[in-house]
């Protein structure tokens, strides 16, 4: 029996600026059979004031204690550790951390910065980790769609620093276990009656199934016909979009 749903939003719920067919009512229709919903992501280029404000331009209005971010994580964890950590991050993002002084960097946090991606702000965070400290990834995914196609994501980044300075990155969003049961902690039932619903194979479905959850994989987004063979689990299940992942879910509710 399914008692709580988690919804990832690029590819999922919406790319771009514009809501996919039928996410809309699929959302009403699980908010009018009392399933609790988070609605998680791994985009680490907006605050979530901003992702909250962007569905509500698309007539998509979310409380803010239902959206679970990377970001959100990563300020719970640089507070739990006491870290001031060296900011690799997109600048729409540096105001929730505007609390971090920009000197004596005990770690390197590290997102999908965008064009700050610069060879002189990854050498920065590279001589910071070659001392030892550690390595905060918000996120390890290979890419993203867009309006306009595919994009890097900060996962290749991740990769280049942990080869370069030797330091195996501490993440925080997608695919850590961590994440998942943060999300689900409100929900009042056990792991494995949650699904988790998600265009990406490794960092939502596979990540998921690791964390104890169940997953639906949706054929939207990032999703790629080669995916279907790296889903990790039999339990997996697949639907062509948020719709019909909603249906297979109210079946079991």
């Amino acid at each position: 029996m399914i008692k709580g749903v988690l919804l990832d939003l690029s590819g999922v719920v919406y790319i771009g600026d514009h809501l996919i067919k039928g996410a809309l009512r699929a959302i009403q229709k699980l908010h009018a059979n009392h399933i609790p919903i988070r609605f998680i992501t791994n985009t680490t280029r907006s605050t979530r004031s901003a992702i909250s404000a962007k569905l509500s331009s698309m007539n998509l209005a979310i409380p803010k204690d239902q959206l679970f971010t990377a970001p959100i994580a990563a300020k719970n964890y640089i507070k739990d550790n006491k870290l001031n950590p060296y900011l690799l991050i997109h600048p729409n993002l540096l105001p929730d951390f505007s609390e971090i002084p920009a000197q004596d960097f005990d770690s390197v946090l590290l997102g999908d910065a965008g064009s700050s991606f610069t060879y002189e702000s990854l050498n920065s965070a590279f001589r910071i980790l070659l001392t030892g400290k550690p390595l905060i990834a918000m996120g390890k995914n290979r890419y993203f769609k867009e309006a306009d196609g595919f994009s890097l994501d900060a996962g290749a980044f991740v990769h280049a620093l942990e080869m370069a300075s030797g330091i195996n990155a501490i993440v925080l969003g997608k695919p850590a276990k961590e994440f998942f049961l943060q999300a689900i902690k409100d929900f009042n039932c056990s792991p494995k009656e949650v699904v988790m619903v998600g265009d990406d194979v490794e960092a939502d479905v596979n990540g998921a199934l690791s964390a104890g959850l169940q997953s639906i994989l949706v054929q939207t987004g990032k999703y790629r016909i080669s995916d279907d063979q790296l889903i990790q689990n039999s339990s997996a299940r697949i639907a062509s979009n948020i719709s019909v992942a909603v249906d297979l879910i109210l079946n079991e509710h």
